[in-house]
């Protein structure tokens, strides 16, 4: 999404003194296909310094190649457009709640561990952990900041992931993230799937690590509003911490729907 500005008064002098006076942000030009990416990355990477990025992410962001393989990802977010039973058939919903409500049984303590500190039960938690990976299995395979970069030039979305690039770039600085570091299409990493932005918010350790990730999804959720005890199916609560998770409609109630199940732990898998 792209922010309109209205100058009043359009007289040249005055445009001119807003042109100086732009944000850095909007000086490196957003693109449509790989071919002005080196120039933006080196338009971009002026502005970062002068914002106080260090060297080392600096030097990993120049290192950054554009992903195609992303773009064509982003461009082809089909199955949020499919029906909820639709989606927990493609998404494997039955094979997650039976594996989910053996994960909760095996790992009792942990999941009591986080509800107790941040009031989230495990059924949601499970719910997004198999979701997002296959419970780990599947954390995707593309360089991270490559990822984020690509979307941060391309003109679909800039806004919003420019403000990820800076925050994968502070985590690269930090030692927290690499320039290597490998994730999903739109630079997610983690068990379940963390942006920057939110990792510097609600990371709570390696999200390589599952207790991590679960823990950190769970501060994710209270820091959005839930509440111990409260209902997370729609129309209740806690749907609303479900729902600022992932916007997609029926993914917000693919989790409900699972979660329940899997606290529950009776009846027929992903049936309604």
């Amino acid at each position: 999404m792209i922010r309109g500005r209205v100058v009043a008064g359009a007289v040249f002098g005055a445009m001119t003194l807003l042109g100086c006076l732009a944000s850095p942000a909007e000086a490196a030009q957003c693109g449509s296909s790989p071919a002005g990416f080196e120039a933006w990355k080196r338009e971009f990477s002026a502005e970062a310094q002068g914002k106080g990025v260090g060297p080392t992410a600096l030097s990993a962001l120049m290192q950054t190649n554009y992903a195609s393989a992303t773009i064509a990802a982003d461009r082809g977010q089909r199955s949020f457009s499919l029906t909820l039973d639709q989606f927990l058939a493609k998404r494997g919903a039955t094979t997650i709640v039976a594996k989910g409500r053996q994960l909760k049984q095996s790992h009792a303590a942990l999941f009591a561990s986080i509800e107790q500190r941040y009031g989230v039960p495990p059924g949601p938690l499970i719910a997004i952990w198999g979701m997002e990976t296959g419970f780990g299995s599947q954390r995707g395979n593309q360089n991270m900041l490559s990822s984020i970069a690509t979307l941060a030039y391309d003109c679909r979305r800039p806004e919003f992931f420019t403000d990820q690039l800076y925050a994968a770039l502070k985590l690269i600085d930090r030692g927290t993230l690499s320039g290597s570091t490998r994730g999903s299409m739109h630079g997610e990493v983690g068990q379940t799937q963390f942006m920057p932005k939110s990792i510097l918010a609600y990371g709570t350790g390696n999200l390589e690590v599952a207790a991590n990730a679960l823990s950190s999804t769970a501060n994710f959720l209270k820091a959005h509003g839930w509440r111990a005890g409260a209902g997370y199916q729609p129309g209740e609560p806690n749907f609303a911490a479900i729902e600022a998770w992932n916007a997609a409609g029926v993914y917000q109630k693919a989790i409900a729907l699972m979660g329940r199940q899997i606290d529950e732990g009776g009846g027929a898998a992903a049936s309604r």
